[in-house]
């Protein structure tokens, strides 16, 4: 079964996607989905590799809570920055080090912070574990730190083993 299946959450969540692309559960949608929920995770088997174990599947839902919220909060943030009378938001640089070195773990969290409005991840050093992060409204560095160890690495590194 796990060679016709390598990766069953992803065809799952193929299928699912493939019906909210279509509009409709009819038999023939979900027979495509199913098609292609069994293929894609054939075809990119060399690629993903081996099965990705979460430690704690309630703290990928938390982390995904918690993203969504900042996402809505930061989008507010950036339209009121941009609004705002001030001449010129205060962009900047943070380099910041990490405790999380796993590679899907490191791929969340630059997905997260490129997805969060207002922030950008820009290059990872694997030597030294740091990260470059580009910030629109750069007001402290020291917060955006502590927003991104708390808010994010604390809950990836409980996440991936």
């Amino acid at each position: 079964m796990t060679r016709l299946f390598p990766h069953p959450l992803l065809s799952v969540v193929l299928l699912v996607f493939w019906l909210m692309l279509q509009q409709s559960a009819g038999l023939g949608h979900i027979l495509m989905g199913a098609i292609v929920g069994t293929i894609v995770p054939l075809a990119a088997r060399p690629v993903i590799g081996e099965r990705v174990g979460l430690r704690r599947p309630l703290k990928a839902l938390q982390l995904l809570g918690v993203v969504l919220v900042d996402v809505i909060r930061s989008n507010v943030a950036v339209f009121l920055v941009l609004l705002s009378p001030r001449p010129k938001p205060t962009e900047g640089f943070i380099e910041m080090q990490l405790k999380l070195s796993h590679p899907l773990g490191l791929a969340t969290l630059a997905c997260i912070l490129t997805a969060v409005p207002g922030s950008a991840w820009l290059e990872y050093d694997q030597d030294r574990s740091t990260v470059l992060i580009h910030v629109f409204d750069l007001v402290d560095a020291d917060e955006w730190v502590e927003i991104v160890k708390t808010r994010y690495e604390s809950l990836l590194l409980e996440i991936f083993p």
